[in-house]
């Protein structure tokens, strides 16, 4: 089993719920325990115009793969609702694989650690809320992450 760490994100359809639904979901996929969870909070989005999302980080304990996991995550993706028609844009659900224990990946499905990770604060706060302390396996300390990536434009929602 290993840890991984899972960002989620919605900003269509009641982005509080669908984050809710997927965590029942991550409960649901075999050889996977759900370990922890973040607080969520909201954010603008990266691109004007669009609705502010929410975000979360979730912990797992799996048996499976990366790529097994990244298809079960893109499932549920889909079972949500989530239609793929311009990069960054609206989505009712997004799950990302941040960190799969200390492995570093570069596939063309899967760059772990997460390749934008450093540089949003709605991935980087809510980590750091389960794993205080983390080193990357690329040898990075996610407080130096921190130190460089303000909590600015976020808004931290109450359980």
């Amino acid at each position: 089993m290993e840890r991984v760490y899972i960002g989620l994100g919605s900003n269509l359809a009641e982005p509080a719920e669908q984050l809710r639904q997927a965590l029942v979901a991550l409960e649901q996929l075999p050889d996977t325990r759900l370990a922890a969870v973040s607080s969520f909070y909201v954010s603008d989005s990266l691109l004007p115009g669009q609705p502010r999302y929410t975000n979360a980080v979730a912990a797992l304990e799996t048996g499976l793969e990366p790529l097994q996991l990244l298809d079960a995550l893109q499932a549920i993706e889909l079972d949500q609702g989530r239609e793929r028609h311009e990069r960054w844009g609206p989505r009712t659900l997004d799950l990302d694989i941040l960190l799969f224990g200390q492995r570093l990946i570069d596939e063309p499905r899967l760059r772990v650690p997460h390749y934008h990770m450093h540089a949003r604060a709605f991935v980087l706060y809510p980590l750091a809320e389960l794993a205080d302390g983390l080193q990357l396996p690329d040898g990075r300390h996610l407080s130096e992450l921190l130190a460089a990536c303000p909590f600015e434009g976020l808004e931290r929602l109450q359980p």
